[in-house]
C-alpha cells in the first residue's frame, strides 16, 4: 500500500500523521459504520480522516487502493487477480412491468361502499 499512499508531490510541510494511521482509519469506518466524528481515541482525528478520504476519494486514489486490496484479497484466496466471469440474477435485474409498487398506488374501492353506484340491467338479469 505504501506506493499507493505517498505523497506525489513534495509541497508543503510534512506530514504528521502517517498514512498507515489514516488508511486504517478509513478501513474502520468501512468495516464499522462508524460514523466520522465518533472514531476511536487511538485513531487520528477525524477531520484529518475525513481530509485525506475526501482527497483521495476526488482525486481516484481511493479506488486505486481498493482495487489493490481487492487483488490481494483473491490472490490471498488462491484466485486469479482478475474475475474471469460473472453472474447476473435475473431476479435482481426485473423490473416491475406495470406501474408503482402496490405500497404506491391508490387501494381499490368497493362499489357496495359506494353512495353514487346502482344495479344496472345486466346486474338485475345475472341475479334473476
Amino acid at each position: 500500500m505504501e506506493p499507493l499512499t505517498a505523497n506525489k508531490t513534495a509541497h508543503g510541510r510534512p506530514p504528521t500523521i502517517s498514512k498507515r494511521a489514516l488508511l486504517d482509519a478509513i478501513l474502520y469506518i468501512c468495516r464499522t459504520g462508524c460514523q466520522w466524528r465518533f472514531l476511536p481515541k487511538d485513531l487520528p482525528a477525524w477531520q484529518a480522516v475525513w481530509s485525506l478520504f475526501r482527497r483521495w476519494r476526488d482525486n481516484g486514489r481511493l479506488d486505486e487502493i481498493y482495487d489493490a486490496l481487492h487483488r490481494t484479497c483473491r490472490i490471498a484466496y488462491g484466485h486469479s487477480a482478475e474475475p474471469t466471469a460473472g453472474i447476473v440474477d435475473s431476479q435482481t435485474v426485473k423490473s416491475t412491468e406495470k406501474g408503482g409498487s402496490a405500497a404506491t398506488m391508490p387501494a381499490r374501492r368497493s362499489r357496495a361502499s359506494s353512495g353514487t353506484w346502482s344495479r344496472t340491467r345486466s346486474d338485475y338479469l345475472a341475479h334473476s
